[in-house]
């Protein structure tokens, strides 16, 4: 009796669902391994999913259709998504999509007809230090050139006819002073396990160190408050959804000391009481899974996960990956959150807060990879030796990753307090126009302002630093900036999801010379507007480049003659 394709995809579901769980929180590793195997997530799948879950299907569609890299209709054997980031368009992305659209024939959006390649935009995928960069599936390629391109498309023809993966292609990027190299590993486990749970809290209090993914919140704050709180289970959850445009420091800190952050969130465990932590890694760094998996699978060998750990009775921690599935928002914890749990990302009301009512409604530590990885500093070397570096305000140093108009982008460790002139220096950056600080979400520093300080107190940032030299045009970067908000927006709350799409206009009349000045005092209104009724720190942050342009740049903007 012949199986038909519906009773085969049936049976691959119920396989999958049975390794992962029939539970809600994993319906998105279920809907990614589904896409694996068939490219897509059909209506069928869709509803055999929802059926063998327990939930409708309007609720896996709901999902699926929330996150950039689930596919709900047919794609190219090789998905090819460009990288439109700020960085990568000044390094000639636009000259690689012409390559793509003239070798295969087809323009963004499209399909060839042999149903090999689907050729598609995407926002940062972390490679902003080697730009032009793209992914085709989950292999990354990086320091595009037009030759380069025809090549790697010939070796995907190749690779699928030798039944072959393909492999990521990057460069080595430049690292400058980072102090995790000198580490030693589980130094810190090894003292932390001499001294109690609070005293380890205590220690990092003392250290002032903040969470380093943005937000700022005292870390050991947090972890003492989780371990204070009330609940039958406890996690830890590492953010390593890294998507802030212009940000990479977290995937070279993967790449080359995932061991002092896995060390960072067992010491957490230690703090806490969890028993569960989750590394939750955005989709565009699944090619680096397989060596985390590996190295969690060596760190539970030598007993520094699992049950004992080090030999401490009742220290039993463990910690396993998830996908992330593409979403900006995600980057939020609460967010992040939701996501973990099989839902939407989109961010929660607060309070409570997560060190409360976290995932699964426990109390959860929720920390960014840099933050765990300078936790095992900070226990290893004391308080003193972090206060010793940075302001009154901002303690210790910061990972920058540093690209865009400069000789030596990469990633930069400087003690909170460098000035932006400083930095520049340091980078070859001499000659800038202007310097976004802390990504897309950040701040947009003119020249005459390259004095002042990167530190919380003055210009906080998650770690980007895009250098504009002088013959950039601010209007393309700022609408730029405002397409990736709109298309990130989770739409959940109107000043966001329509103000975005308004202040995107109002930039394109900008550019065309075709915004009065009331036109533009209307603009800066609703942007302001937006920062106070956003939900998140999405809508409120996204007004921050016409703000910055209309403050520092106005004049250069309004006296743009009207475009033919």
């Amino acid at each position: 009796m012949l199986v038909t394709e519906q009773e085969r995809l049936r049976e691959f579901v119920e396989a999958v669902v049975a390794h992962h769980g029939a539970s809600r929180d994993q319906l998105i590793p279920i809907l990614l391994a589904v896409q694996d195997e068939y490219g897509w997530i059909s209506d069928f799948a869709s509803q055999h999913i929802a059926d063998q879950l327990a939930i409708h299907a309007s609720e896996v569609y709901g999902v699926a259709t929330f996150y950039h890299f689930i596919n709900t209709r047919p794609k190219g054997r090789f998905v090819i998504r460009l990288s439109a980031d700020m960085p990568s368009l000044m390094n000639g992305a636009e000259v690689i999509a012409r390559q793509l659209e003239r070798d295969l024939g087809i323009a963004f959006g499209e399909t060839t007809a042999d149903g090999l390649f689907t050729l598609e935009w995407t926002s940062c995928i972390g490679m902003n230090d080697q730009a032009p960069a793209m992914l085709i599936n989950q292999a990354v390629f990086s320091a595009l050139t037009p030759e380069r391109v025809r090549q790697i498309l010939d070796t995907c023809r190749q690779q699928l006819r030798a039944h072959r993966p393909i492999c990521s292609e990057t460069k080595e990027t430049y690292v400058d002073g980072l102090s995790y190299a000198a580490y030693q590993a589980e130094s810190a486990l090894s003292k932390a396990l001499q001294r109690t749970p609070q005293e380890v809290a205590a220690e990092l209090e003392a250290s002032g160190l903040r969470g380093l993914g943005g937000a700022g919140f005292p870390t050991g704050a947090k972890w003492r408050l989780v371990a204070e709180a009330e609940g039958e289970t406890k996690y830890v959850v590492c953010n390593a959804d890294e998507g802030e445009p212009g940000t990479f420091k977290d995937r070279v800190t993967l790449e080359r000391y995932a061991a002092l952050m896995c060390e960072g969130m067992t010491l957490a465990a230690y703090v806490t009481g969890a028993r569960e932590g989750i590394i939750y890694l955005r989709w565009e760094y699944g090619y680096l899974r397989p060596q985390l998996e590996a190295l969690l699978t060596a760190r539970r060998e030598a007993g520094l996960l699992g049950c004992g750990i080090m030999g401490k009775a009742g220290f039993d921690f463990d910690i396993r990956i998830q996908m992330g599935a593409g979403a900006y928002v995600c980057g939020e914890e609460t967010a992040l959150l939701e996501s973990l749990e099989g839902f939407r990302g989109e961010p929660r009301n607060r309070i409570p807060y997560p060190v409360d009512f976290g995932l699964h409604g426990q109390p959860t530590v929720v920390n960014n990879v840099e933050t765990f990885a300078t936790t095992c500093l900070i226990v290893d070397r004391g308080a003193e030796w972090f206060t010793a570096m940075g302001t009154e305000r901002s303690k210790g140093f910061k990972l920058l990753s540093v690209s865009g108009d400069c000789a030596k982008p990469g990633v930069y460790e400087v003690p909170w307090g460098t000035t932006v002139a400083g930095l520049l220096e340091r980078v070859g950056g001499g000659g800038a126009k202007a310097v976004q600080v802390g990504g897309y979400a950040g701040h947009l520093v003119p020249a005459a302002l390259f004095e002042r300080k990167i530190a919380y107190e003055e210009f906080g940032t998650s770690g980007s630093i895009i250098v504009y030299g002088p013959q950039r045009d601010l209007l393309v970067v700022a609408e730029n900036y405002l397409k990736f908000f709109v298309a990130e927006s989770c739409g959940q709350c109107t000043p966001c999801r329509d103000g975005n799409a308004i202040l995107l206009e109002g930039m394109q009349r900008l550019r065309q010379g075709r915004c009065t000045t009331d036109q533009l005092e209307q603009l800066i209104e609703l942007g302001k507007s937006m920062q106070v009724a956003s939900l998140c720190g999405l809508g409120q942050s996204s007004p921050k480049i016409l703000l910055d342009i209309a403050a520092h740049f106005k004049d250069e903007v309004m006296a743009r003659p009207i475009a033919a």
